[in-house]
């Protein structure tokens, strides 16, 4: 491909995913009197589906809220752990968020955010630490995928620090730019109304609070892809690499194979973010091959 190509594959991570550093991070960190209460979390999908071995992991009971429409093996998933799973309509605004509070008032729960907030961050920037120590090489650029933007935020103080030659790249879902549009406003703007996207797990309302406050600093650009890109890098992540990626855990796989991110000459690190596949959709994007 005229490149050389660098993959942090998140995918091989315990529970398939990158938030798993987030959600354990957190948690271990909880005060032992909040550790035996109950807590609850929400989520767009993934962070669910890590909240739950997370919290069996340092004995912590959770209660998982996550969209109506999330895929069944992330639901099921999440409660094979020993998570109660609820559900939110992704239409309503801040339900998900009202419901955790709803709750923790209830019963008594303590509220852990998904990504907006510094220990989980900072579980997220270990995979830029592992990156930094893996590579004995300059890296030109590093592509992320983004939905509230935590990963990023935390790769990109890591990266600050250690690597500031390079240059770093964020890619959002065709239809779903709310990060590229609040850089270029200087303020957090939400979705557009009506947009739909195969990458369920960044289908975020708008960026969250903490990260947006570091990205201007540290982003380049802002990249995009559509889901037949996303289906055709899940394929080729397949065929060549040998990791099953869902479109999520693809879309900065997809921003190089489409030419969104010109890197010939380059050596370039992609973070495959996301494993946690259905069937059905990891047969879509296989049949992209014939």
């Amino acid at each position: 491909m005229g490149r050389r190509l660098l993959f942090k594959a998140e995918a091989l991570q315990r529970t398939g995913l990158y938030k798993f550093r987030g959600a354990y991070n957190r948690l271990v960190r909880l005060h032992e009197e909040v550790r035996r209460r109950r807590i609850v979390t929400f989520s767009k999908g993934n962070a669910g589906v890590v909240a739950a071995p997370a919290a069996r992991m340092v004995a912590i009971r959770a209660t998982i809220i996550v969209p109506l429409d999330a895929p069944s093996i992330k639901v099921e998933n999440a409660r094979a752990q020993g998570a109660e799973v609820l559900f939110y309509d992704r239409a309503i605004k801040n339900h998900r968020e009202d419901m955790a509070r709803d709750l923790a008032a209830k019963r008594g729960l303590t509220v852990v955010p998904p990504g907006d907030d510094a220990e989980v961050i900072a579980g997220y920037g270990t995979n830029g630490l592992e990156l930094s120590d893996q590579v004995f090489r300059r890296i030109d650029a590093l592509l992320s995928p983004c939905g509230g933007g935590g990963l990023l935020a935390g790769v990109a103080l890591v990266f600050c620090d250690r690597r500031p030659e390079t240059r770093l790249f964020t890619v959002e879902p065709a239809g779903f730019d709310d990060t590229a549009r609040s850089l270029a406003a200087g303020q957090r703007l939400g979705q557009a109304r009506g947009a739909k996207s195969i990458c369920d797990a960044i289908l975020t309302p708008m960026p969250a609070e903490l990260p947006f406050g570091n990205l201007p600093r540290h982003v380049d650009d802002v990249l995009v892809a559509d889901d037949e890109a996303m289906r055709q890098a899940v394929a080729q992540a397949f065929l060549h690499l040998k990791i099953g990626l869902e479109p999520t855990g693809a879309i900065a796989l997809a921003a190089v194979l489409t030419g969104a991110f010109d890197c010939r000459g380059k050596t370039v690190a992609v973070i495959c973010c996301e494993g946690s596949v259905d069937a059905s959709t990891f047969i879509a994007a296989l049949a992209t091959l014939r």
